[in-house]
């Protein structure tokens, strides 16, 4: 009654209608950026002319002579020739050569129509080659939609355009490789500029050809049904009287633009390079810091990815053979790149170099398969762990209810029941904490004035009544370790993006798009408080009554995944600690 008495109802009243209004607010914010950015036409169509819908293949040219655009790619130094290798590997690494950038299309004198892109569908991705070097430069990924609005629109992970470039190259430098010279990159050229998969087919193969100085080079791409794993091999024929030297090179380039996947004022998940070495099975470099901490590093086997939220493209060389991997900066385009130990192929001889791409969603499983520690591209933080124990928790849950959302609360559940123990005694702690409230206030009364008498006499009471005052504690401790790894976990695991649950909730990895979660956690925040023991200092007091407000503020903006997460631990701790509570209360008045 006192409280109320103390209450100022007109600033209650303002500082009320304040935070609707903001709230509203902040709603219709939301609704108009999600508009914003569906008001594009992004498809493959729209941006590359000429293509049609239709799975109806459009032949091309005949094979011609190659054209050159001048590019920025690695180049081998010269090496002497020695007759005596058919085809090895040299144990010198090339140094790479930074030569001119090649412009964007859309900068360019041609248009995109100018030029014989080729186009691959399979059932899970739309591809866009480019027939000058044979780079990926758009891959949409049909399976993972760009909004849940918008379900017809697929996700783009690669794309060249004004507004993004993210594309992933390859070929072959040094001394006789056609990418090597500075009068630009080959032509190649493709029996058709359209490839579907139709129903029945395993795989689709795309074929580039070019000729070259008596040097016949085929760039072949293998799509595999339900796979985002694109083979991608070099052969070449060597039909001249001369021994054939090069490099294969392999790199993604990517430009400053932001990443999807921004969470709000929570944690930022990772953009940027990482790379596989012996010494080290995952090194990052944040896109950044590319020039400042650029990376030059000899390795045996391994891989290099662009790693963003949900999704990553990668390039895994054959294993076994020594790699120099980079990261450099070139036109303002940051790039990080592989360059193989030199081939050598003998006149009227023929090799073939292998290599792989992956673009797609970040999947525990699928990555675990590509290459060893691939997996690791997906992000769990620091407490990577627990993080990856309570995915696969998760996962196995979903895998019996199939809904993300009831997965999270039996997952809640099962950490609560493991913690049951450890919880008990700390709410058992509290328990008494309350229940000697009020002999501590009458200390308070007689020794307030006195500091150290009053220290003693209220550590005597804790003796006395065998009472831990940080016993309470120790739940909030045990808590956030598991807090901060579920965090990444849901905010890395692709498997929750957009998984409805059930009502308002359509999507676990977004926001509260009303905020009810978030305000319910902040209530059930406030009735724990009423069943813990007031602190004795008035200023902490003041702040531990001001905690549900500050945590629901933050909470607005966190996953509502991660939000029904610690709203389900709430009400659990709320029954639990009810309980408790009752039952020392009851042994006290017995």
């Amino acid at each position: 009654m006192n409280f109320l008495k103390n209450l100022d109802f007109k600033q209650v009243a303002l500082w009320s209608t304040l935070a609707i209004l903001g709230l509203l607010l902040v709603i219709q914010w939301t609704e108009d950026f999600k508009e914003s950015s569906e008001m594009a036409d992004h498809s493959i169509e729209a941006n590359y002319p000429g293509f049609s819908s239709l799975p109806e293949p459009i032949k091309s040219p005949s094979m011609m002579e190659p054209s050159r655009v001048v590019s920025d790619f690695p180049s081998a130094p010269m090496m002497e020739k020695n007759s005596n290798h058919n085809s090895a590997q040299d144990s010198d690494l090339p140094q790479v050569i930074r030569t001119v950038e090649m412009p964007l299309f859309e900068d360019s004198m041609k248009s995109k129509a100018d030029y014989n892109f080729i186009r691959v569908r399979t059932d899970v991705v739309d591809v866009v080659i480019n027939p000058i070097g044979g780079d990926i430069e758009r891959i949409d990924l049909l399976k993972y939609p760009n909004a849940k609005e918008t379900p017809d629109i697929p996700f783009t992970l690669l794309e060249n355009s004004n507004g993004r470039l993210y594309i992933a190259q390859s070929g072959l430098v040094g001394p006789s490789g056609p990418d090597a010279s500075r009068d630009g990159r080959p032509h190649y050229v493709a029996d058709s500029n359209q490839y579907f998969m139709a129903d029945g087919d395993e795989q689709i193969e795309v074929s580039l050809r070019v000729s070259i100085d008596g040097v016949d080079y085929e760039k072949r791409f293998v799509f595999k049904r339900d796979s985002y794993l694109i083979d991608v091999e070099h052969v070449i024929h060597n039909r001249s009287d001369e021994t054939w030297t090069g490099n294969l090179f392999a790199q993604i380039k990517r430009d400053n633009s932001e990443g999807p996947g921004a969470a709000g004022m929570g944690m930022q998940p990772f953009l940027g390079a990482a790379y596989w070495t012996e010494e080290k099975p995952y090194n990052k470099v944040d896109i950044d810091d590319f020039e400042e901490d650029s990376v030059k590093q000899k390795t045996k086997g391994g891989w290099l990815a662009l790693v963003q939220h949900y999704f990553v493209g990668a390039w895994i060389p054959a294993p076994g053979q020594d790699y120099l991997y980079e990261t450099r900066v070139s036109g303002g385009k940051n790039i990080i790149s592989l360059t193989a130990g030199s081939t050598v192929v003998a006149p009227l001889e023929s090799t073939t170099i292998k290599s792989q791409f992956y673009a797609g969603p970040k999947i525990l499983e699928v990555l675990e398969k590509i290459s060893p520690d691939l997996d690791l591209t997906i992000d769990f933080g620091w407490l990577w762990f627990i993080a990856k124990s309570l995915f696969w928790c998760l996962d196995f849950i979903h895998d019996y209810v199939q809904n993300w959302g009831w997965s999270i609360i039996l997952l809640t559940c099962a950490i609560k029941l493991a913690l049951f123990p450890l919880s008990a005694k700390s709410y058992t702690s509290m328990a008494n904490m309350r229940r000697i409230q009020p002999e501590m206030t009458r200390l308070k009364d007689l020794y307030g004035d006195d500091r150290q008498k009053m220290s003693q006499e209220v550590m005597q009471l804790y003796r006395k009544e065998k009472v831990n005052p940080l016993g309470g504690c120790l739940p909030i401790l045990v808590q956030m370790p598991i807090f901060i790894s579920l965090y990444w976990a849901l905010m890395e695991s692709v498997e929750l993006r957009q998984a409805e649950f059930m009502f308002w909730i359509v999507d676990l990895s977004q926001m509260d798009p009303y905020f009810i979660l978030p305000i319910i956690m902040g209530a059930s925040m406030i009735v724990q408080q009423r069943l813990n023991p007031a602190p004795a200092d008035p200023m902490q007091a003041k702040v531990m009554q001001m905690m549900p407000i500050m945590f629901t503020f933050f909470f607005l903006f966190f996953p509502s995944g991660l939000v029904l997460y610690w709203v389900v631990n709430n009400l659990l701790s709320i029954v639990q600690q009810t309980v408790i509570t009752k039952r020392i209360e009851a042994q006290a008045a017995a």
